[in-house]
């Protein structure tokens, strides 16, 4: 009989998980086509998901739409179509392209348009428990205790807050860490009715909703990248806790180490973007998710064009591996064992390519490299 596997541990911690495991990814804001960076964050939280369910413990992921956003409404408005039409168009394109790497559809996709009432009875329970404040028609979180909890100084926290695209300086806040949980209607995009007037959900609200309505007062797992860390994920989580009264909201959070070109993040600001629609063009997606997980997943990394030429030769030696007979049950305990311990996919590799057979078989099923 086989020995039970050991527990899963992330950043070094064992995740007491519970049945259901319960996972929340912060997915995308439909405005733009996928890039690496995003591709990164996605193959991850897929690849915890599927770990876990290695294990026998069934899994529900929840990943969220942004559809609900500034930056979202504007794109739209610069292509003359509304807002949600152009999101879902764009939509479309990321799941094509998360398709071609493997990653498997959440059993929630929920958007942010269709769980605004949430985020109003979000409000109204932050409220209640006096952790918000309503001003001319908006709802504030009272959120100065949130920085130090997340680990950073005061300035590290604006500066964060800032590049986020937050106003700390907004003279409608109580204190410059109060963040918005329902922003009053100003004539630009979309809003709808609340008991406070007309407005939509606050950027960190929309999560804390969703991440509330389809999976219940805690989470296991909190999967992003590591950019979201602060202050998305730390107000997220205040949020849900302050509702509720559950602590932790989340048992654990994975922050996606970002990806790198030319030693400066991957992102449309700086230009350096890599899409995945091209390079699934040249490549198998297989040997793209091979090189988004041959790393440690915390650590940020440099994207470097020659770098799919070895992930794809190294797949192939996989496959090879994976043909031979042997494998010892020995070996198929140390591959689960190395996912198992901070997914530790080098580990893992290490003893599929060594010792072929069973163990490099049970690598391509577990890591969805077929």
């Amino acid at each position: 009989m086989t020995a039970p596997d050991p527990t899963l541990t992330l950043a070094g911690a064992p995740v007491p998980l519970t049945v259901p495991a319960r996972l929340y990814v912060c997915g995308i804001t439909p405005y733009d086509v996928t890039h690496l960076g995003h591709a990164s964050t996605f193959v991850w939280a897929d690849t915890v998901a599927r770990v876990v369910r290695m294990t026998g413990t069934d899994t529900v992921v929840a990943r969220n739409v942004t559809d609900v956003d500034d930056e979202l409404t504007r794109a739209a408005a610069e292509r003359g179509k509304p807002y949600d039409e152009f999101g879902l168009s764009q939509e479309f394109t990321v799941d094509h392209d998360l398709a071609a790497l493997h990653v498997r559809r959440p059993e929630h996709e929920p958007h942010a348009r269709h769980h605004v009432r949430h985020v109003v009875a979000l409000a109204a329970a932050l409220l209640g428990a006096g952790a918000a404040y309503e001003r001319g028609g908006g709802i504030w979180f009272r959120g100065a205790a949130v920085p130090a909890a997340a680990g950073l100084d005061r300035d590290t926290a604006l500066a964060l807050a800032r590049a986020n695209g937050d106003d700390p300086d907004d003279p409608r806040r109580d204190d410059p860490f109060d963040v918005p949980v329902w922003w009053p209607a100003d004539g630009h995009g979309p809003s709808w009715p609340s008991p406070w007037g007309p407005g939509r959900p606050g950027w960190h609200a929309t999560c804390a909703a969703m991440a509330l309505a389809t999976l219940g007062g805690t989470v296991d797992v909190l999967v992003g990248g590591a950019d979201l860390a602060f202050p998305h994920h730390a107000y997220q989580v205040a949020l849900a806790a302050a509702a509720t009264g559950a602590a932790p909201y989340a048992r654990r959070r994975m922050p996606v180490g970002t990806v790198h070109v030319d030693g400066a993040k991957m992102a449309k600001s700086t230009g350096n973007l890599v899409l995945v629609g091209d390079l699934v063009e040249r490549y198998p997606g297989a040997a793209l998710r091979l090189l988004l997980l041959e790393r440690p997943w915390a650590v940020d990394w440099e994207y470097r064009p020659e770098a799919l030429d070895d992930a794809a030769a190294r797949l192939d030696r996989l496959y090879r591996a994976a043909a031979t007979g042997g494998g010892s049950e020995a070996d198929v305990a140390a591959v689960r064992a190395a996912l198992l311990d901070d997914l530790d996919v080098p580990a893992a590799m290490g003893v599929a390519l060594d010792a072929g057979g069973a163990a490099a078989r049970q690598v391509v099923r577990t890591l969805a490299l077929q």
